[in-house]
């Protein structure tokens, strides 16, 4: 079999989309700080980003100093970043707000899923993965997934990185034989599992990554990319995965609470990015959360459930180096004056996620009409690739 060969139905195709959900409502405020609006500074007098201690990016915006791994990926045009990005949830509910966005709106399954469906007909048990104990609902209903911590999971129990059997020798050979008396689909099926499955046992789990990249093995995050690294990276038809970061629930001495989760995210985006290489052009990160935090900090050093937040979208081809952040694409930032602002103080959702989604879908193999990925909401997508 030749090594590069791409086993999963979508034939030669070796694009990945990775989607990191930061649960727990992430300040996009903090990740993203308009350091240029006076406004920001006077809402936020102990937990607004400081000017000098920011990653600049456009004279205007500034990354939190813990974001600063993602520096060059800015410089080098493959990072976007979309503010005032969310979804139609004003509950301020956790729960009711990722179920909504993960599942694309009021809809049954996962909107991951949804796409799946539409780009691979004949998948193998690793054409979607999630790094994580339970399959998350964005992937609910997909034609096959795989939810688990560690690679080592994954396998007949046949080979296994010096884990002792408790099956026989043969016991792989006799069931691919078994499922090669078939002469429909199953026989395809089978054979693409039975493959993956071989690739996987084939990855070295000592294997250094490549390009000098470092991972934080000691970082469930970090140790997580590592992995969807290592899958693209032994070509088992991997389409999409999902990996998590929680506890952005910052709503006590936010610094003390998120600061270290940044440093997580940006260390292991890039450990991500370095370790792939040439790869990336032909895979997308897309961070997202379920909504922003108020715009105003509160007497407990933090800051409560607002609606507007920011996503992030890596590699890929994007057009990157650019933040949209205005009431049109690429236009002007609104500021944060009072009258701007929406309901308690939130900044406003004037990007809808799926808006930021659509564009990224196209470019892994979504047909043109997502009414499909997103049923009954009125897509316009904005400019991520041109």
């Amino acid at each position: 079999m030749n090594p590069q060969t791409h086993i999963s139905g979508n034939g030669d195709d070796k694009r990945t989309l990775v989607v990191v959900f930061l649960r727990g409502a992430a300040d996009g405020l903090t990740l993203v700080a308009p350091l240029g609006d006076d406004n920001y500074h006077r809402f936020r007098p102990r937990l607004a980003v400081k000017r000098e201690d920011a990653v600049k990016l456009d004279g205007f915006f500034g990354l939190h100093a813990n974001l600063r791994a993602l520096e060059p990926a800015w410089k080098d045009g493959e990072l976007s970043i979309v503010h005032g990005a969310g979804g139609e949830s004003d509950t301020r509910s956790h729960f009711e707000a990722q179920e909504l966005m993960e599942h694309g709106g009021p809809a049954s399954g996962g909107w991951l899923a949804r796409f799946l469906r539409t780009v691979n007909p004949t998948p193998n048990p690793l054409s979607a993965v999630a790094l994580s104990p339970t399959l998350p609902e964005v992937l609910s209903g997909a034609p096959a997934a795989a939810a688990f911590e560690s690679l080592a999971e994954f396998s007949l129990g046949t080979l296994g990185r010096g884990r002792a059997s408790r099956l026989p020798a043969n016991f792989s050979r006799e069931l691919r034989r078994l499922y090669e008396l078939e002469t429909d689909g199953l026989r395809d099926a089978a054979r693409n599992t039975f493959d993956a499955i071989a690739r996987i046992e084939a990855i070295d789990p000592n294997a250094q990554p490549g390009n000098g990249a470092s991972y934080d093995e000691r970082d469930s995050f970090s140790h997580g990319l590592r992995q969807v690294a290592q899958l693209i990276k032994a070509d088992v038809g991997l389409d999409a995965a999902s990996v998590d970061l929680g506890g952005w629930d910052s709503h006590f001495v936010q610094k003390t609470q998120v600061e270290p989760l940044m440093l997580r995210l940006a260390n292991g985006l890039a450990a991500f990015r370095q370790d792939l290489g040439a790869r990336m052009a032909t895979t997308t990160v897309v961070v997202m959360t379920e909504f922003g935090r108020r715009v105003a900090e509160n007497s407990a050093f933090g800051t409560d459930h607002g609606r507007g937040s920011a996503m992030f979208v890596l590699g890929g081809g994007v057009k990157g180096g650019r933040i949209f952040g205005g009431l049109q694409p690429g236009g002007p930032w609104p500021g944060l004056k009072s009258e701007m602002l929406e309901g308690p103080g939130d900044l406003p959702v004037w990007n809808n996620y799926r808006n930021v989604l659509a564009p990224v879908l196209t470019r892994h193999g979504a047909p043109a009409d997502m009414a499909r990925i997103f049923p009954d909401y009125d897509l316009k997508p904005l400019p991520l690739y041109s």
